[in-house]
């Protein structure tokens, strides 16, 4: 099976000089793969701008294609604008556009304190001030958005990003592919048909997992959690069994026609190269 075409990966910027070392040997590791590009996280209110820049940066002296993010949320449009330029100067060609979220510990941003309250807004202006310069990526939300008021309302928003100009979108992760397949679906019977890229969360940590599902709205199926549950503090099995859940999953999605995977490796090489081997064995 061939996936380098359809597969992706994405980092967070490193805060510290040991982090920066760590994401390097990571890379490296995960640069073996040939994917498609890497996608680097970006802060609300641009609370990670420099590390996202200066990661982006070093992906490219490298060889690879990077794909920065880009949140909205609490951000002026003259500060997008330098964002733009900047990425457009170092011949970035691809951009994850997204509204953002408060991350814990950050304070209060008002939403309406920017330029911008929804990622379609983004995409717009993205669009108005380079023209098709970038392939814009935006997020989507299988199992809808924590914060929208509906899954209909949740799918009208995807639909709006994409008519503003998004080329395509990269889900939340999620441990149930018929609500992958149901939402792409509901957006092709509106009129919308771009590539949606799965998004896919390794499991390597039990806790760490369900209080990440917990804040992001992700379905985690029952069975599968009292599984990991069950194993404990048994670290091996709950990888053990992670990785043939995520493997299982991948292997349906593409399966059934999934154009992309989209991997959140939170900077650890070993469960993404484990699901590739798997994969393409």
């Amino acid at each position: 099976m061939t996936l380098q075409h359809n597969f992706s990966i994405e980092f967070f910027p490193p805060k510290t000089p040991e982090g920066v070392e760590k994401l390097r040997v990571t890379r490296a590791k995960l640069a073996e793969l040939s994917p498609k590009y890497f996608s680097v996280t970006f802060g609300a209110g641009g609370s990670t701008q420099q590390g996202t820049l200066d990661t982006v940066l070093e992906i490219l002296h490298e060889g690879a294609e990077a794909a920065p993010h880009l949140s909205c949320l609490g951000s002026s449009r003259e500060t997008i604008r330098h964002l733009l330029n900047t990425y457009k100067g170092h011949g970035i060609r691809r951009l994850v556009a997204l509204r953002g979220d408060m991350p814990s510990g950050y304070g209060a941003i008002d939403p309406s304190s920017g330029a911008f309250q929804y990622a379609d807004e983004l995409v717009a202006f993205i669009r108005a001030e380079t023209g098709d310069w970038f392939d814009i990526q935006v997020g989507a939300y299988p199992e809808m958005h924590p914060q929208a008021k509906s899954p209909q309302n949740d799918v009208q928003n995807f639909v709006r990003k994409i008519k503003a100009g998004a080329n395509g979108a990269i889900t939340q992760y999620f441990y149930n592919a018929d609500a992958y397949f149901r939402f792409v679906e509901e957006t092709h019977k509106l009129g919308v048909d771009v590539p949606v890229a799965a998004g896919i969360m390794p499991i390597t940590n039990s806790l760490q997992l369900l209080r990440f599902s917990d804040m992001c709205g992700a379905e985690i199926p029952r069975w599968v959690k009292l599984k990991l549950l069950g194993y404990g503090d048994d670290t091996e099995s709950i990888r053990a069994f992670g990785l043939d859940v995520v493997s299982d999953l991948c292997d349906r999605l593409i399966t059934a026609g999934a154009p992309g995977l989209h991997f959140y490796t939170l900077n650890q090489p070993t469960a993404t190269l484990a699901i590739w081997k798997r994969l393409t064995a």
